[in-house]
């Protein structure tokens, strides 16, 4: 399962890629960190575009952001365009918190729970994680 990372959580996802490594994940998980600059999305991309681009590849966007200012917001966005066949958001209940390691176990734990039952949470819109 790939992820479409934020650009303000592209630190975090090498963390997150080390907490599955040192867990054994990858070893039976097929699971990537991709950011907007190896998606070719630049930092001031709209959520629209960003959006369109992670269902059109079939991926997750992993995000802090949970704002719904403007037309092109990520949560108006989600309630405009999710179908019952599109790929969750999972959006970092706090952004702050991520600089404690329990907390970046359990977001690490809820992302391996959603990859592997992913059937069971497309097209729900938004996660919230831990």
């Amino acid at each position: 399962m790939n992820f479409l990372v934020d650009y303000n959580l592209d630190g975090y996802a090498l963390v997150f890629l080390g907490i599955l490594t040192k867990g054994g994940w990858l070893e039976f998980l097929s699971i990537q960190f991709v950011t907007f600059t190896e998606a070719g999305l630049s930092m001031d991309s709209s959520d629209r575009l960003v959006w369109n681009y992670a269902q059109a590849n079939q991926m997750m966007i992993l995000t802090a952001n949970r704002n719904m200012k403007g037309d092109d917001s990520l949560e108006q966005v989600i309630r405009e365009e999710n179908t019952s066949n599109s790929f969750p958001v999972v959006t970092i209940g706090s952004l702050e918190r991520l600089d404690e390691f329990d907390y970046r176990e359990r977001c690490v734990e809820r992302l391996i729970e959603i990859v592997l039952d992913i059937e069971n949470y497309i097209g729900v819109g938004r996660l919230f994680i831990p």
